[in-house]
């Protein structure tokens, strides 16, 4: 039984899709964003880093969302090429540029005054400069996802997928008093081919009941209405 520490439509619930989507059995925990228990001495005891997600396993607690989706993928042999495989270094590739770049440039476009100094141009700058980065990342995934890859196949979705689900909903949603112009959907024929899809799979209608994301949390996200806690 794994114990995954989250909070709503963070990027905990990536990981919450690919343990429904895998059939693992795990509870969860809220961490309480609107009182910061991230940076509370229980939360830093698990993940001194103090980001969400954290996932605690028979072998101790992990952190950092694409190591956890790799550990699990690996664990039960499932939902990503084993090692061995030959597409098995594409895949690692794009799992960790999605993790490393994609995911990283969201966060700076969400939160541009962590990035940039606090002059308006300067700020003006930033956003223009990750939006231009975000928006290459999503064509460069959209070209790679028509060519074919099994691990890209929303019918049979690696972990890789339950990664970029999460990555399509935030840009149309986040943050809440932003243009969101920038990103259509639309632009990325096969992107928006794998969200209706996946959107569709009881696996992640499961993980979207829980955190109320409404009916088409992918296709045509809404702002979540959780039972518990809060998405910022």
């Amino acid at each position: 039984m794994y114990l995954l520490h989250y909070a709503p439509d963070n990027a905990s619930l990536i990981i919450r899709f690919a343990l429904e989507e895998m059939g693992q059995p795990y509870q969860t925990k809220l961490v309480n964003r609107a009182v910061r228990e991230q940076d509370g001495p229980e939360f830093r005891a698990l993940n001194e880093i103090g980001l969400i997600p954290v996932l605690e396993t028979p072998q101790g607690a992990l952190s950092e969302t694409g190591a956890i989706l790799l550990w699990l993928s690996e664990t039960h042999a499932a939902m990503a090429p084993q090692p061995g495989a030959p597409d098995r270094g594409a895949f690692l590739k794009w799992l960790f540029y999605t993790s490393n770049t994609l995911h990283a440039d969201l966060r700076m476009l969400f939160a541009p005054r962590k990035y940039a100094p606090p002059e308006h141009r300067a700020q003006e700058m930033h956003i223009e400069a990750a939006t231009a980065r975000l928006l290459r990342a999503y064509g460069l995934i959209d070209r790679l996802g028509a060519q074919g890859h099994g691990w890209l196949d929303p019918d049979h979705p690696s972990v890789l997928c339950c990664y970029l689900a999460l990555l399509l909903r935030w840009p149309q949603l986040y943050p809440y008093d932003a243009d969101h112009d920038w990103f259509d959907l639309d632009d990325f024929p096969f992107l928006q081919k794998m969200a209706a899809r996946l959107e569709t799979r009881p696996a992640f209608l499961r993980a979207a009941k829980a955190e109320g994301l409404g009916p088409t949390p992918l296709s045509a996200p809404r702002h979540p209405t959780p039972p518990e806690g809060s998405a910022t």
